[in-house]
Parts: structure tokens; sequence; C-alpha cells
């Protein structure tokens, strides 16, 4: 989820209104189980996908990550609560066959303890998150909502966590 230009300086996210953070991954308990874990890690690229070629659902920006040889997971930015929902819940979209697999698999008692999946959701609301970047491309919550010169947004971090973006639209009106 880099981008591929380097901005000089330092610089902040254009994120403005709630931010929605999708974090989610597996867990590989058993190794020598690969025909348990092994569907389940591709099923991931495949969601990934099917949302990079339908952006009206929502799906803002992703970054893929390693916490360990058995733990894989992705952030996720999400342009709101709802469209994360309609797309978990969409019966047409492959997130919701994965899911009805996995749990038949666990109701057979198959898959079980083999490998662990988790997912964590927030919704930050304006003037609780801030960002910074110095000498980076685009990344994370910048590469999501897009990148802005920091002073945009202030010099510290308590500027940052204070900017409304209804200031933005008093000021100039």
């Amino acid at each position: 989820m880099f981008g591929k230009t380097v901005v000089a300086g330092r610089t902040t996210a254009a994120a403005e209104g709630d931010v929605v953070v999708l974090l989610i991954g597996r867990r590989i308990n058993h190794f020598w189980a690969v025909h348990h874990w092994l569907p389940v890690f591709m099923a991931m690229p495949r969601m990934l996908r099917e949302l990079g070629r339908a952006p009206d659902r929502g799906l803002l920006g992703h970054v893929l990550l390693t916490a360990s040889p058995r733990t894989y997971y992705v952030v996720q930015y999400w342009e709101s609560r709802e469209k994360l929902y309609a797309y978990a819940h969409s019966p047409e979209m492959f997130h919701h066959r994965a899911w009805s697999i996995i749990n038949r698999k666990e109701k057979a008692g198959k898959n079980r303890q083999h490998v662990g999946l988790w997912h964590e959701a927030y919704v930050t609301p304006e003037g609780a998150y801030e960002a910074i970047y110095a000498d980076m491309p685009a990344f994370g919550l910048a590469k999501a909502h897009g990148q802005v010169p920091l002073e945009r947004r202030g010099r510290t971090a308590k500027d940052r966590f204070a900017y409304r973006s209804e200031q933005v639209t008093e000021e100039a009106g």
C-alpha cells in the first residue's frame, strides 16, 4: 500500500470526519495442517481483489502485515461503518461465502484449532486521530485519504488532534 513517490518533508493524512479502520487476520496454529489454513490464508487476497474492482463498496486502502511467522493481518481503511457492514453481509460477495464455508467446517468439527481468525473494527471520530509522515510516500491513513502538508493540520500532535474539518469550512465562509 505504499505510494511510489517519496514526499519530502513532513505531511499528514487528509482524512476528515470519522475514520473507519478494520484489523483482520489469521493465525496458523498448526503448521502441518496446510490443507486447513491455506484456504483461509488465500481468501483475504481474493477479497481484496474483489473490493479493488468495486471501489463503490467503500474500501479506501489497505496494508498487509505480518506479526510473526504464524500471524498475518490486514489493516483496512473504510469509507464508513455502513459500507464495511454491507460488504461483510452481502450474499453476492466472496466474504459471505468464505464465512459460510468456515462455519460449516466448524460445525462438522473440521478446521478446529488449526487456524485462528480475528478482527477488530474501530470508528474513530474526527479530532481523535492524528498522523505524521516524514519523507514518506503516501502510506496507511494518508494513502487511503490523501496526504497534505503538515501545516494544514497543525505542527504539533496536539494541534492535529484538535483539527476539525468544520474549521476549514467556517474560515473559508
